[in-house]
């Protein structure tokens, strides 16, 4: 029995189990090696512990991140939570590359689909931006699997996995779009509800983060046209900085509420909701979990399960049912995006908010509420 049989007859877990997992509604580049199969040093091993041990990896994994790298709290992170589940259990051993710059995404990839040792049976490219690169590099390498996240790269070696950005946006607009037209006060933050005003942050201008601002703003408007969406670009995803910078402003000005899809970027939103007593929607992780000091104004998070797509994508090599040449999309009816609440602050919005933001979310799945993906 081959290391992949092995694992298949074992019994492993789909993307169904993981989407669970979530909970509720430097200079230069950097590398580093993750070796995540030790023992646990009990006397029972689990089955890919065994794998391990009697055969070695169930497989090899490249993962190649977006700009931003580790340690933001949002996208990168998710991504590592996904191949850490599929390392957990499949008995994967995978390494990392931080690229600083996106003129180091060639060599990342090409680095890991050329390596002999070890041979990598697939390389997981992180993010929109890797879509040019991969489209050079997987025709040269096409014995290696590939996956990305974000976009599309059509050649047979390499699987795409997209999200439904605008659904999950559309929900989170639609509850800001509630709060900031009633009085509402909750851990550190409280709405002006005469302002009618609310805030989106993005962090580059890219049509992805398009999708997100357009559905927050077809949210907002759900619930109420006369409400007004300002809406900024920080030209990064790691520059909190800026982001606070930026909605500081945004909150001087009247709003009460600023969702962010700015990756690390978005740290300096909720520090500027705190300073100002507002709050703050977080993006891709339940950011009142990633960002506990600010869980108290941190009203949801527009999550989006980018480790399901690095744990199915595992999954299906480790099975041999590697999906070269396919697009998988999730939304909200995949549960690969979700509107959850705030750890902290959930539990004080009002019922009447969810019930609706419940309602809204079965009319986008049963295609009665229109998303626009571009901004105007």
């Amino acid at each position: 029995m081959d290391r992949r049989s092995f694992v298949k007859a074992a019994g492993v877990a789909g993307i169904a189990g993981l989407a669970g997992c979530t909970g509720g509604p430097s200079e230069g580049s950097q590398e580093t090696t993750a070796t995540t199969t030790e023992s646990s040093g009990g006397e029972e091993t689990t089955a890919a512990e065994q794998t391990t041990e009697e055969s070695g990896p169930a497989a090899y994994v490249g993962m190649v991140y977006a700009l931003g790298g580790l340690g933001d709290k949002s996208f990168n992170d998710a991504a590592k939570r996904g191949i850490e589940q599929a390392t957990s259990e499949f008995g994967v051993e995978y390494d990392e590359a931080q690229p600083s710059a996106a003129e180091e995404f060639p060599q990342f990839q090409r680095r890991f689909a050329q390596s002999s040792n070890p041979d990598y049976d697939l390389v997981s490219c992180i993010g929109y931006a890797q879509k040019s690169a991969l489209a050079e590099t997987a025709p040269n390498f096409p014995e290696q699997n590939f996956m990305i996240v974000d976009d599309t790269v059509d050649e047979d070696n390499v699987a795409s996995y997209l999200f439904r950005e605008e659904q999950g946006s559309f929900q989170v607009g639609y509850l800001a779009g509630l709060l900031t037209t009633q009085e509402f006060s909750a851990g550190s933050g409280s709405t002006t509800p005469d302002s009618k005003n609310v805030g989106f942050v993005g962090g580059v201008d890219a049509p992805l983060i398009r999708k997100f601002q357009a559905g927050f703003e077809a949210g907002v408007a759900h619930a109420d046209e006369e409400i007004t969406v300002d809406a900024a670009y920080a030209g990064s995803f790691s520059d909190s900085a800026k982001g606070k910078e930026i909605a500081t402003s945004m909150y001087d000005n009247g709003a009460d509420i600023v969702y962010h899809a700015a990756g690390g970027t978005g740290l300096g939103v909720f520090q500027a909701a705190k300073e100002q007593g507002k709050f703050a929607i977080g993006v891709d992780s339940d950011q009142s979990q990633t960002e506990p000091n600010y869980a108290d104004v941190i009203l949801a998070s527009m999550v989006k399960r980018v480790e399901s797509a690095v744990y199915t994508s595992v999954e299906n090599v480790v099975n041999d049912e590697f999906s070269g040449g396919s697009t998988m999309t999730l939304g909200l009816e995949e549960d690969g995006i979700a509107a959850v609440y705030g750890a902290e602050l959930g539990s004080e919005i009002p019922q009447d908010v969810k019930d609706a933001l419940s309602e809204s979310r079965e009319a986008i799945i049963a295609g009665d509420i229109e998303i626009p993906t571009t901004t105007e």
